[in-house]
């Protein structure tokens, strides 16, 4: 079988790419993606004015800060009639097909994320809940959010990509020997990203050699009967989603829409651009990839909100009163019992580490994301948040009226095997990195004909 059929195989397309002009100004064209910052407006402006009139991702792209104002529908014009400017002014231009060897420093790993660019074939993906597909999500998808995205999809020339897709490589094979003889590949970027998220470099592989490596790579960690032999079941999990699931599930749709409209037996069927979607691929053993849980905070909760509901619910459970939310966050993130989760509860005057002793899920997340769902029913004016980050959430929960929960650290090794035996994750159950550290948008692809 030859590299193109291995490729296909496995869901992979060595797309077109698309980057702007030699002597584009890459500082300002690069943005972060469109779903971080969300509640800070101000990291926007910020951008906007670093980027004046000069060619940016940042007019190609819909802030998602920006998603309740009422000039959607303009906004969603100017993004598509700025994509066919700089098509039509060469700022965007193809370098030929390949994939892009990507190496990201970012402010707070001291080893860079290393990935991969790549398309991917949408018909071997499903983001349902109960999803076996090769392409798989890891958390809940809520199809009531896929709308909005759609409309800005829909119609667009080309495409952007923020998702990024994990694989399950403990030995290393698909990137890091690229990135090893990274110098002899051809170099297509490198510069800092703005507002001091970092660095990132680029480089285009496009040599059979190389390719052929990556196929041959893949197809070894597709294998039936080694997947079968790690996990115990024989539908395969090649690569999960780590970042951008909704952006993948609305390439998804749109593709759904476009192949409706393509005749049974219509070649088109097989290579029509919007059948592939561009994403950057990552070793989830990577040494610069960051997991962090994400906590919650509670917005006029206490204590009783807590215990009362544990008593009412039965919950099996052991408390532990502590002096400091350090203390707390120092207990949570040591090793437990096995079969047991402990979460972190954080007051102003309160700080206690809370043993869940029968859990109701195999994950933490799970069990206090339960958990919280019938009480905040139960409880009104009670609001939630999810916070990244131990100081941000020390310094909301210790105000008066707010209530923190602490989740404990997830582990990258059984991560895959708690998709394949589990199905997607709770939401909001993990972060890969801070909004510095999230993918900015370089590369481009065409996905109308």
């Amino acid at each position: 079988m030859g590299t193109n059929e291995t490729f296909a195989k496995l869901g992979v397309r060595v797309p077109e790419l698309l980057l702007p002009a030699e002597g584009s100004d890459m500082n300002k064209w690069a943005v972060v993606a469109c779903d971080q910052y969300s509640s800070e407006r101000e990291y926007w402006e910020k951008a906007a004015s670093a980027v004046g009139s000069s060619p940016s991702t940042l007019n190609l792209i819909y802030p998602e800060c920006y998603l309740e104002d009422a000039d959607k529908g303009e906004r969603v014009g100017r993004i598509q009639a700025a994509m066919r400017d700089y098509l039509a002014r060469g700022i965007l231009s193809s370098r030929g097909t390949g994939l892009v060897l990507v190496e990201r420093f970012t402010p707070y790993e001291k080893e860079p994320r290393k990935g991969l660019v790549m398309a991917v074939d949408l018909e071997k993906y499903q983001y349902g809940k109960d999803s076996k597909s090769l392409i798989r999500p890891t958390e809940g998808t809520i199809v009531e959010r896929l709308p909005p995205r759609m409309d800005i999809r829909r119609g667009a020339p080309v495409e952007l990509p923020h998702i990024m897709l994990l694989v399950d490589d403990p030995s290393r094979s698909v990137i890091e020997p690229l990135y090893a003889r990274r110098e002899r590949l051809p170099k297509l970027y490198d510069f800092d990203l703005m507002l001091g998220s970092g660095r990132i470099r680029g480089w285009q592989v496009k040599d059979e050699a190389s390719l052929a490596g990556i196929a041959a790579a893949l197809d070894k960690l597709a294998d039936l009967e080694a997947f079968r032999a790690k996990y115990g079941t024989d539908d395969v999990l090649l690569f999960a989603v780590g970042d951008g699931n909704h952006s993948l599930a609305t390439a998804k749709a749109i593709w759904e829409e476009t192949k409706a409209k393509l005749p049974a037996g219509d070649p088109l069927r097989e290579n029509h651009p919007a059948r592939f979607a561009l994403v950057e691929l990552v070793n989830i053993y990577d040494e610069g990839l960051p997991f962090h849980p994400i906590h919650r905070v509670l917005f006029g909760a206490g204590i009783p909100f807590i215990h009362d509901g544990l008593t009412k619910w039965h919950v099996s459970h052991e408390g532990e009163r502590l002096p400091s939310p350090a203390a707390v966050f120092e207990r949570v993130d040591a090793p437990g019992k096995p079969g047991t989760h402990k979460i972190g509860v954080v007051t102003q005057n309160v700080n206690i580490c809370i043993t869940f002793t029968n859990p109701t899920h195999r994950l933490a997340a799970g069990t206090i994301q339960e958990f919280l769902d019938s009480r905040l029913k139960e409880v009104p004016g009670v609001a939630i948040d999810y916070i990244h980050g131990t100081g941000s959430l020390e310094a909301l929960a210790t105000k008066e009226g707010n209530l923190g929960l602490y989740l404990p650290p997830i582990d990258k090794s059984s991560f895959f095997a708690t998709v394949i035996r589990d199905g997607v994750m709770p939401r909001k159950t993990f972060s890969m990195g801070e909004a510095p550290e999230k993918r900015f948008y370089v590369e481009a692809r065409r996905i109308i004909i």
